[in-house]
């Protein structure tokens, strides 16, 4: 199997009009363009931008975040995304998070950010969709092809049977081919990965150069290392206050990794707290 570019721009624009008809739940909408999502330092392969239409609405765009794993920074980011859609396209928004694996841990998912500060609120909508609780039939259906890799993670699709039905509709498409490596990624989450390249042409070395399958890695490596420097500031000092908890949900991967390693010099939560960047990344203490 040759190479394949498999980013969400990719997927959602194998049937964006039924994307958007789905996500916006609006059957007359139409996607009129797939835009640039690039708002200037920020860059991610996971969000699309669709330009769309519909007769009541007008023009409108659909601000389409996947996220591989919900965190509680999502709120804000989508409130960001939203903001800067609007007004770089000066187009009303409707912004979507596409929740990819359901949450180890029960947790509450909102729909909307809100904060309130010096009486001042913000407060910014967006529709939730988690995978898990998508029938897995809708995927089978005779239009919604960019769900077809998601099979064996939505409501109904962790049976054998319903993997061999979507890698048999996959292959019946010369369009779809490509994406069998990604449906097989899915699988080994719930299958044994053996089984997965009996029934699969499964390579991982491929997938790995996805675009999607990165911005996923990337996502669960900053997840993981946000709860190992949790853990530690735990151990050494108990509850972490909520402000100090949300400056921590904003740093990148490089900063959370420094500050696990500043958590074992400190000698308080206090001189602890003055060693994490700021929002511009700047901080004396790590520069």
């Amino acid at each position: 199997m040759a190479q394949a570019d498999i980013g969400s721009k990719r997927l959602i624009g194998l049937a964006p009009n039924a994307w958007v008809q789905w996500v916006t739940n609006i059957p007359n909408v139409v996607a009129r363009n797939i835009l640039d999502a690039e708002f200037q330092w920020l860059s991610r392969e996971s969000d699309v931008l669709v330009k769309a239409y519909s007769p009541e609405h007008g023009e409108f765009l659909v601000l389409n975040e996947l996220q591989s794993q919900y965190t509680s920074r999502m709120p804000r980011r989508m409130r960001a995304y939203a903001a800067l859609a609007q007004e770089k396209y000066n187009l009303p928004v409707y912004p979507v998070l596409v929740n990819i694996f359901q949450p180890e841990d029960i947790v509450t998912i909102p729909t909307r950010y809100e904060s309130n500060f010096m009486g001042l609120i913000a407060r910014q909508d967006y529709r939730v969709i988690n995978l898990w609780e998508v029938d897995v039939e809708l995927a089978f259906g005779p239009s919604l092809k960019p769900l077809l890799p998601f099979v064996p993670i939505l409501k109904g699709g962790s049976e054998e049977s319903i993997l061999v039905r979507a890698v048999t509709a996959l292959r019946a498409d010369e369009q779809l081919q490509e994406l069998e490596n990604l449906l097989g990624f899915f699988a080994s989450s719930v299958f044994d990965i053996a089984r997965v390249r009996q029934i699969l042409r499964f390579d991982m070395a491929i997938l790995q150069n996805s675009p999607l399958y990165q911005e996923m890695a990337r996502e669960n490596q900053q997840e993981g290392a946000f709860r190992v420097l949790s853990r530690q500031i735990q151990r050494r000092f108990g509850e972490i206050p909520v402000p100090t908890q949300a400056k921590l949900q904003g740093l990148n991967i490089q900063q959370l990794e420094e500050l696990s390693d500043v958590i074992l010099t400190v000698i308080s939560l206090d001189e602890f707290i003055s060693f994490i960047p700021s929002q511009n990344g700047n901080n004396s203490e790590l520069a």
